[in-house]
């Protein structure tokens, strides 16, 4: 592979080589970014979720509680 290269010029080492890869996989690479990224919104998301549940849930029973102790 390297006899290959060695009589190639630079341009074609470092310009051509990469946009063949990127129009060849292009379409590969930004399917599992866009997987990637959607995984981390919706990992994201849950743990918001759960974070207001568990605060709801906290200030209903510390709301209730206080007022249980008042009768």
């Amino acid at each position: 592979m390297r006899e290959i290269f060695a009589g190639m010029p630079w341009w074609v080492k470092w310009i051509a080589v990469p946009v063949i890869a990127l129009v060849v996989f292009g379409s590969l690479i930004a399917s599992v970014i866009g997987f990637v990224f959607g995984l981390l919104f919706k990992l994201l998301l849950f743990v918001a979720l759960v974070g207001g549940v568990v605060y709801v849930v906290r200030k209903f029973i510390s709301g209730s509680s206080s007022s249980r102790s008042d009768w």
